[in-house]
């Protein structure tokens, strides 16, 4: 029997009846992502070195299916990981760079580096040769020897190198992809994305207590406010004052169609069948995939279909899926996303809470042709990946314009004030629970009639919470903050139940936005709802701490 139609079991249960369920699973456990990747061997301030190559495996699929897949992986173990504090702790989360993922290893490199990266192709014979494109960037002329010529770049022969060296000229997020059989090999899985970091960070992105130029974040540079670390790669995603940033994620999306996927690993198998045999006059057949028509059922964010993407990163349920899908905030950090199309649609993902302004495409900063200190990239309520194109992004989320307080503020006994700074946030005091609190709301209920302590006059009327519960995770209020269930104390008692809470009140206690694509089959596994490009982001307090360490 083939792979292709064998089961797995995991440390999630599959697929979840209703997307709460799937948010149940998100709450319990720390399963962050950031934008993990390998930094090269050989590296030194001018030049940086990575090895690759190409094989094939199986990868996991929510509903149990093991998919045949080529991909990019790590010859050898790496130099390093970046970001350097993702490396924490052993076992399961530890950083590693299998022989085989998708996506690809994601490479990191600074601006004004030379870069080396040698393919060796260990895909099955009977695949051909393979090759990376590095869109973007000027290759240096190949020497003699260096691999076979392809129709688009050097390609490596079964068995053989190639080796693609290049400068990294100009900061910003690119793909990587094969240059050869495109439309089977990028589809088999074989696409990655290279990160260039700015050589040169802006003065005010670096000011401690006035990390984001406006936000004064000194907790994201890890200086010990609420003991969080720093899990950037940079404090700019540009050479330029406007692109600083808290945190940064790294988005791919491509999708799958499993009938590909199974004629390749036929016919992968026959061929070498017959190679074994060496029959005499026999002339073994070579690969000959149908791409079209094309029927994808799996659409992946980094390799992972919900709820897969919301486990770790490096989590051994996914051997060869390293990287997740999981957003994580505080109110008022600016959020950078990098975003790369991979496979060949387009999916418009839409990032619930508000608008991504986009800083650049294809490292290309966006910038007001009258002021060139002036950002003037959409905002853009979808963030459309077309195949091939990277975009760099801020998500900005905190709370104003509610017209209610989101921290939930009037309880009895609360004291708690907002002072606002010149922007209307209340920014005194970084370790405040409601640091980045929009003052014009500070108190203002949520309920026309109340249930609870908050005083009357909000904005809409709610469900009595003693009656409405939203499933296990149910915190039982809509309030930011570990101490979010005190204020939902009703007049029938604590709500929900005791014992009924997955998502501990003392714990995290935040507003988790769907983050979806917008292409309403493409939430699905195989036809099956929910699955595929959907995850969440998560909005918790200041006095939850965000530990990105897997």
């Amino acid at each position: 029997m083939s792979q292709m139609n064998t089961t797995k079991t995991s440390t999630l249960a599959r697929l979840l009846p209703v997307v709460a369920m799937a948010a149940a699973l998100l709450f319990s456990a720390p399963a962050h992502a950031t934008a993990p990747g390998i930094t090269g061997g050989a590296s030194t301030a001018t030049t940086v070195a990575f090895n690759l190559t190409a094989q094939d495996a199986f990868i996991n699929q929510p509903d149990g299916r093991m998919i045949y897949s080529w991909g990019y992986g790590c010859n050898g173990t790496p130099a390093g990981f970046a970001p350097a504090a993702i490396t924490a702790g052993t076992g399961e989360g530890q950083a590693k760079c299998p022989s085989m993922q998708i996506p690809g290893p994601t490479m990191i490199v600074t601006e004004g580096q030379t870069v080396t990266v040698t393919l060796t192709n260990n895909l099955p014979a009977g695949a051909g040769n393979t090759s990376i494109l590095f869109p973007g960037f000027q290759l240096s002329a190949f020497a003699a020897g260096n691999g076979v010529a392809g129709l688009l770049t050097q390609e490596a022969i079964p068995g053989g190198t190639v080796t693609y060296t290049f400068t990294a000229n100009t900061p910003g997020t690119r793909g990587y992809y094969s240059g050869t059989q495109g439309d089977l090999q990028v589809e088999m899985g074989l696409y990655g994305t290279i990160i260039v970091l700015p050589a040169h960070v802006p003065t005010n992105c670096t000011a401690t207590g006035n990390f984001s130029g406006k936000n004064g974040l000194a907790e994201a540079h890890g200086d010990g406010v609420n003991s969080e670390s720093d899990f950037r790669l940079s404090y700019s995603a540009y050479d330029h004052a406007a692109t600083c940033y808290d945190r940064e994620y790294l988005f791919q999306f491509s999708e799958m169609d499993p009938i590909i996927h199974r004629q390749t690993e036929e016919q992968i198998t026959n061929i070498a069948a017959c190679v074994t045999a060496a029959v005499a006059n026999v002339v073994c057949p070579s690969l000959q995939v149908v791409t079209e028509e094309y029927h994808p059922t799996y659409f992946l964010i980094n390799g992972r279909s919900m709820p897969d993407d919301m486990d770790p990163n490096y989590a051994g349920a996914y051997p060869h899926q390293p990287y997740n899908g999981n957003p994580h905030m505080h109110p008022g950090e600016l959020v950078l996303l990098r975003i790369v199309g991979q496979g060949r649609w387009q999916h418009p993902f839409h990032e619930h809470g508000n608008h991504v302004r986009i800083l650049a495409r294809d490292g290309n900063m966006i910038l007001s042709k009258g002021n060139l200190a002036d950002l003037a990239g959409p905002l853009l309520f979808t963030t459309t990946t077309t195949p091939g194109l990277a975009m760099d992004g801020i998500f900005y989320w905190t709370g104003k314009g509610l017209n209610w307080d989101v921290f939930g503020h009037g309880y009895p006994g609360d004291l708690s004030t907002c002072t606002a700074d010149a922007n209307g946030y209340y920014t005194a005091d970084p370790t405040a629970s409601n640091y980045y609190e929009w003052c014009a709301d500070h108190k203002v209920a949520l309920e026309t009639k109340p249930f609870g302590e908050v005083a009357g006059s909000g904005p809409v009327t709610v469900p009595d919470p003693n009656i409405l519960t939203n499933g296990p995770w149910y915190g039982g209020s809509p309030y930011l903050g570990p101490d979010a269930t005190i204020r939902a104390v009703g007049a029938n008692g604590t709500t929900p139940p005791s014992g009924t809470v997955a998502n501990s009140p003392t714990g995290e206690a935040g507003f988790a936005y769907m983050w979806h694509s917008h292409n309403e089959r493409e939430i699905t596994t195989d036809n099956a709802f929910p699955g595929g490009m959907m995850m969440m982001m998560l909005v918790d307090p200041r006095a939850f701490v965000i530990n990105e360490s897997n």
